[in-house]
């Protein structure tokens, strides 16, 4: 079945599209907050589709990322009892929220880097960091340099491997895509 090398194909064609841009701030924007698929999905093929923009493409991608952090941050601090609490509480998410403060005491503003630069849900943390009220200044510093760090390295790869990059991306994406899918169904039955 191949299911993400038509995925694939049709990020390349969304990437060449006239509001790619636009498309790719929303994505990131909503990504920090609520949705769950990241940018970096929108980002690879748009950097391969026109390398010459990827560098614009990445700044894109961590500016309207950290500025969705910010608004998960203020959802966090805001409206944690009103209309967070009751979310958690509904799908049983206490744990994980649990774990991310135990991750704030011990580690503080790093938690937030390593969310931002890894593949960890970093709209977890920046709601997280909300709630506990971590200083909003290092928060936004450590967010712009996580992301920044992430967003940019996928861009470089993208720039500089460019037709030889697709060509792999294009051999290995089902085998990517379904691992990835694996991976998630095996960290969900082993959180719960």
């Amino acid at each position: 079945m191949k299911l993400f090398t038509h995925l694939y194909d049709a990020c390349l064609r969304w990437a060449k599209h006239p509001h790619a841009e636009k498309y790719l701030a929303g994505l990131s924007f909503s990504e920090s907050v609520i949705f769950p698929i990241p940018p970096d999905v929108m980002l690879a093929p748009m950097a391969l589709a026109k390398p010459e923009k990827a560098w614009w493409y990445a700044f894109i991608c961590t500016l309207a990322s950290v500025l969705g952090g910010m608004a998960g941050y203020l959802l966090g601090f805001l409206a944690f009892d009103s209309l967070i609490a009751p979310i958690i509480t509904s799908m049983g998410y206490e744990n994980k929220l649990a774990t991310a403060t135990t991750w704030f005491e011990a580690y503080g503003v790093w938690v937030v880097f390593i969310a931002g630069f890894s593949p960890i849900p970093y709209k977890v943390f920046t709601i997280s960091a909300g709630v506990l009220g971590m200083l909003f200044v290092p928060f936004v510093i450590a967010s712009f340099i996580g992301r920044g760090c992430r967003f940019f390295l996928v861009a470089a790869l993208m720039y500089w491997g460019g037709a030889r990059m697709e060509a792999k991306l294009r051999q290995y994406v089902e085998f990517l895509g379904w691992t990835v899918v694996i991976l998630a169904v095996i960290a969900y039955l082993l959180v719960r």
